[in-house]
């Protein structure tokens, strides 16, 4: 049974797409929550790229007394000591993974991926992006955490540590809060993974600061992608 109940939104700049550009919406949301990303990013390089937003399936979440909403896994609580939905999580990115591979048949390589998510969806492609078992063009996280942080302790193949990450955060964000975001930068860099850290002064949700920081971030990372993927300079 596939892990997807619906097809995701796709979008193409234009004929043969060089790159693919994935992206998960955050809990209870789907795909059209961040469609405007096309128009955002469309003119990041002079080359054409494919849009995927695929729509998280409908599930029941603990943490909001059992509601069936829109879910890439379940929550069972807010703070880094709280119990995590591991096997959800390993499910969610391994739907993802397979939804990046699935963009060779469009001749876009994972090395010319980029993933990227909000909040929950922020989660699931962090851990994917850099657990995965190819290296992707860039992986991003905006108001969000990497979650099972303990795995990077546990020997991972070092094939990502080279992936360019930026995570963007609001200062006032009290649906993940800010030292989430600080505690995840700060295990990447534990393991050797650098990532750009941008915070703003927003709650949980995006600004024009943000997206104009993404676009430039964007830029550098596809153009390395395209150089071979050179390693980051630390």
């Amino acid at each position: 049974m596939s892990f997807f109940e619906k097809p995701a939104l796709q979008y193409v700049t234009g004929p043969h797409p060089h790159y693919a550009f994935i992206w998960l919406h955050g809990l209870g949301a789907d795909g059209h929550d961040f469609a405007s990303f096309v128009e955002a990013f469309a003119d990041t390089t002079g080359k054409a790229i494919r849009f995927v937003f695929p729509h998280a399936p409908i599930r029941a979440v603990t943490l909001n007394g059992g509601a069936h909403m829109p879910a890439w896994f379940d929550l069972y609580g807010t703070r880094p000591e709280d119990a995590q939905d591991e096997p959800g999580i390993q499910r969610a990115s391994d739907a993802i993974t397979r939804l990046i591979a699935e963009q060779g048949k469009y001749g876009v390589p994972a090395e010319r991926v980029v993933v990227g998510g909000f909040s929950q969806g922020g989660a699931v492609a962090l851990y994917t992006a850099l657990t995965g078992p190819k290296r992707v063009a860039a992986a991003i996280g905006l108001s969000t955490y990497l979650p099972l942080a303990h795995r990077f302790a546990e020997g991972l193949p070092h094939i990502n540590d080279v992936t360019p990450v930026f995570l963007g955060h609001g200062t006032d964000d009290t649906m993940i809060p800010y030292p989430f975001a600080q505690r995840t930068h700060t295990v990447l860099g534990s393991h050797g993974i650098a990532a750009e850290f941008h915070t703003y002064p927003i709650g949980h949700s995006v600004s024009d600061a943000e997206i104009g920081d993404l676009h430039s971030f964007l830029a550098k990372a596809l153009a390395r992608a395209d150089l071979g993927a050179s390693p980051v300079t630390r």
